[in-house]
């Protein structure tokens, strides 16, 4: 197993448990914890492990979105 692995393994059960709580009836009714927590969780995820996304996969390859690509 990768040195990362388990890191990465571990922070995104965080992120799901996180969106859980999210949309939990009264929970953080203020949002402050979700909006702090989640995007450091995000920022804290190590790289996907070997194998976690076919060879050549790019992320920033893909559709483009509305409002993307656009110019006046």
């Amino acid at each position: 197993m990768c040195a990362n692995c388990e890191d990465f393994h571990r922070t995104v059960i965080l992120l799901g448990a996180l969106a859980l709580y999210a949309d939990t009836l009264g929970a953080d009714a203020d949002q402050v914890f979700i909006e702090t927590v989640g995007p450091c969780l995000a920022a804290s995820l190590p790289e996907p492990p070997p194998g976690l996304f076919p060879p050549g996969y790019d992320p920033t390859d893909g559709p483009e979105y509305p409002g993307e690509g656009w110019t006046p």
